[in-house]
């Protein structure tokens, strides 16, 4: 059995990580830093601090996106590799009870946010002629999580991004790739009620959440040269939760 997981060196390489302070966000940052790459945490609770790579972003709102993108580019030159993470789930409630507010900004931040930020970068990221786009979608956009319509329906907006996407940039050296993870281990989980919870661990051959760690590791491959023939693709991590 081996005993480590997989090397990757990112020395030289800029990322910017959206919803990058805590749970799966700060996983892959923490990832990215150990493997020698500069990042800028984009996150609506991060510090205004571009010397210690964090701003406050909210990436719903193109104006808080654009003076990120301006501070970025000044401060690191370049951007290689963009993650697309910030996310948020919102009550789990059905649909008759569903705030409409509640339902427009889950929405905002986890499909136009991803839209936002990426059409901001993209000028940058085909300027270098190699690029790594990755968006954390879920498998809830797969399958339909009941009770979970608003989260649903903007993970599967973000998976059809992620493929329409891929295919238009696919000749400028710029990848683009999905991760669709199952429940995994942050405080997202906190924000859903524990039947809710019970109910996706149930589904799970592995009885298990997956570990925001395991979710980096996925992301470091895409954002790899290990990665060469794979956009617009979506990758479940899933504990062999994923039927299609």
């Amino acid at each position: 059995m081996p005993s480590q997981c997989a090397s990757y060196r990112f020395d030289g390489c800029t990322a910017v990580v959206t919803g990058g302070s805590l749970g799966i966000g700060a996983a892959i940052v923490d990832a990215y830093r150990r493997a020698g790459a500069s990042v800028m945490v984009w996150d609506l609770a991060a510090k205004d601090d571009v010397a210690s790579g964090t701003l406050t972003v909210d990436v719903a709102d193109p104006i808080s996106v654009d003076r990120a993108a301006d501070a970025t580019l000044e401060e690191l030159g370049r951007i290689d590799i963009l993650v697309n993470n910030a996310g948020f789930a919102g009550a789990t409630l059905p649909v008759e009870d569903y705030d409409p507010d509640i339902w427009r900004r889950i929405l905002d931040v986890n499909l136009t946010g991803t839209f936002t930020v990426t059409r901001r970068l993209l000028p940058a990221l085909k300027a270098n002629g190699w690029g790594r786009i990755v968006n954390i979608a879920s498998l809830a956009g797969k399958e339909g999580t009941p009770n979970a319509a608003a989260y649903s329906a903007s993970k599967a907006g973000v998976i059809a991004l992620t493929k329409s996407l891929g295919k238009e940039l696919a000749g400028t050296g710029v990848l683009v790739n999905a991760i669709a993870p199952a429940a995994v281990h942050t405080t997202l989980l906190d924000q859903m009620s524990a039947e809710h919870v019970a109910t996706m661990l149930a589904k799970s051959p592995m009885r298990r959440v997956g570990e925001p760690e395991e979710v980096a590791e996925m992301v470091l491959w895409l954002s790899s040269n290990s990665c060469s023939f794979n956009t617009g693709a979506v990758f479940d991590l899933s504990g062999g939760r994923a039927t299609y």
